[in-house]
């Protein structure tokens, strides 16, 4: 590997040691991908220690996925204006100190500003990340195999979280999942203050104004969406948040049409096969973001499985995931239509949805397993296909967009999604509002009977998900050329280290 930067930027010894500056980067990447899935499995521990209600619970979730997908497109403009060596310190360095606080936590409230400023952290990081990858190593072998690399631990990464999650939680505490960012982030610091180099900064404006009035719109559409489990539609707060949610997306929209530099230029919606697709992407992640949430107090409130033995259950999602994904790339994409993927991907996310409605206190693990296997397998076909989709069509100029914008959608419909089906949960069993599942489960067979209604009526909801992207598939997506499958995953990551 050659660096792309001249000898005399270069700091002593870069060239004999380049994949000093990778390890940095797939270090980051790795513990921002980490903290997506390490604290599912310690939920429960969560919830009974801070005396989390159900509704509250998801929080712990929804605080960082907000604040990561609200703030990522501000997050990549940083690494342009501010350069990415800056913003990516930056960005480690607020994730570190605040897994550190949230690790310490002794309210419901530290933790989960800890959580959002996680977000916040990752945001800053994760484009930069692979902003300095393209930057250090120059098209050909040399990024191609570093690509390869960061895929590689982007996939392994929430596979790796899962496991992590459930033996710190079983053999420690449910503060190691937090605390285990601090040494891993420290080491990052340390090291990539050492050997990266700062990029030139670019000239032009931060659309602050547009990140604040999504980001903050979209929490208060949330809010007002899990409040209403739990106090009722009618309830103010519940009434007050979802209007000044929509307030705020309303000037967010008005912004984005007036300012010279958006952060999201509106025409990119503009395409009705894009937009199908970036919503279609949504409703897939809102129906698998909400399965694990329940599925994981299910296995270890219901089922009274460990820690451990609940995160192992789980890999079976993250592994279908990755290699559906990498046959549909390497093979499926040149024997079928996209739009062929994309319905069946969706149809098989949805069939596994379909079956976590059947649920029973004594489900064995081989019923669930093929659920899981369902619907990682699904999402794994539909991905790359509904990439090509959202970024088909898209003029250079709003390629790293378009690209953001993707996973923009995947945060956001996640964070709704669940919000929806915590909803659904409070209203179909209102036994668990206060306490939670966790102390509704130990109340006796019958709570743990309507317990587990609960849940299965709530996977039906996010089936309906499922089945509502496959209906917007079907109907509104264009299907682009076979072609354009392997022009828009180029395209993809040209776009995000843009």
């Amino acid at each position: 590997m050659v660096s792309v930067l001249n000898v005399q930027q270069a700091p002593p010894g870069w060239r004999r040691h380049p994949s000093v500056v990778l390890a940095v980067i797939l270090t980051a990447q790795l513990m921002v991908v980490l903290d997506a899935t390490i604290v599912n499995v310690a939920l429960p521990h969560i919830q009974r220690s801070l005396h989390f209600s159900n509704s509250s619970l998801s929080w712990v979730l929804n605080a960082y996925v907000l604040t990561f997908g609200g703030l990522l497109l501000l997050g990549a403009r940083s690494g342009d204006l501010l350069g990415r060596r800056r913003t990516f310190i930056a960005g480690i360095a607020l994730f570190s100190l605040s897994s550190l606080a949230g690790g310490f936590a002794t309210s419901g409230a530290v933790l989960l500003a800890a959580r959002a400023l996680q977000g916040v952290g990752g945001a800053l990081a994760a484009p930069a990340a692979l902003a300095l990858l393209t930057t250090f190593f120059p098209e050909g072998a040399a990024r191609v195999k570093a690509i390869g690399l960061f895929t590689t631990v982007s996939a392994a990464g929430g596979a790796l979280g899962l496991v992590a999650g459930g033996l710190l939680t079983e053999w420690a505490s449910w503060r190691w999942v937090m605390f285990v960012n601090v040494p891993i982030g420290l080491a990052v610091l340390l090291v990539g203050r050492a050997v990266l180099i700062e990029t030139p900064r670019r000239h032009g404006r931060f659309d602050m104004a547009g990140a604040i009035t999504s980001t903050a719109g979209m929490t208060a559409v949330v809010f007002g969406l899990v409040e209403a489990g739990s106090r009722g539609w009618a309830a103010p707060v519940t009434f007050g948040s979802l209007m000044a949610g929509a307030a705020l997306l309303h000037l967010f929209v008005r912004i984005e049409k007036t300012d010279p530099e958006p952060i999201l230029p509106l025409r990119i919606m503009a395409d009705r096969t894009r937009a199908s697709a970036n919503v279609a992407r949504g409703l897939g992640y809102a129906g698998m973001y909400g399965m694990i949430f329940f599925l994981t107090q299910f296995l270890q409130d219901i089922q009274r499985h460990s820690s451990l033995i609940t995160g192992i259950g789980f890999l079976p999602t993250p592994t279908s995931v990755f290699l559906a994904s990498q046959l549909t790339s390497r093979v499926l994409v040149n024997r079928l239509p996209a739009k062929v993927l994309m319905i069946m991907g969706t149809a098989c996310s949805a069939l596994g949805l379909l079956l976590a409605t059947q649920l029973h206190a004594n489900t064995p693990y081989p019923q669930v397993l093929v659920s899981l296997i369902l619907i990682g397998t699904g999402m794994g076909i539909s991905f790359v296909s509904l990439t090509t989709a959202g970024l088909a069509g898209v003029a250079p100029s709003d390629a790293g967009a378009a690209s953001g914008l993707i996973n923009v959608m995947q945060q956001v419909g996640a964070a709704l999604g669940l919000a929806v089906l915590v909803t659904v949960f409070d209203t179909v069993t209102p036994s668990a509002r206060s306490g939670g599942l966790s102390a509704a489960a130990h109340a006796g067979a019958t709570a743990r009977t309507a317990l587990v209604h609960g849940i299965d009526v709530t996977m039906a909801a996010g089936a309906g998900f499922a089945l509502v992207a496959l209906a917007i598939v079907a109907l509104l997506v264009r299907t682009p050329a076979p072609a354009q499958v392997i022009e828009a995953a180029d395209m993809e990551l040209e776009a995000a280290a843009a």
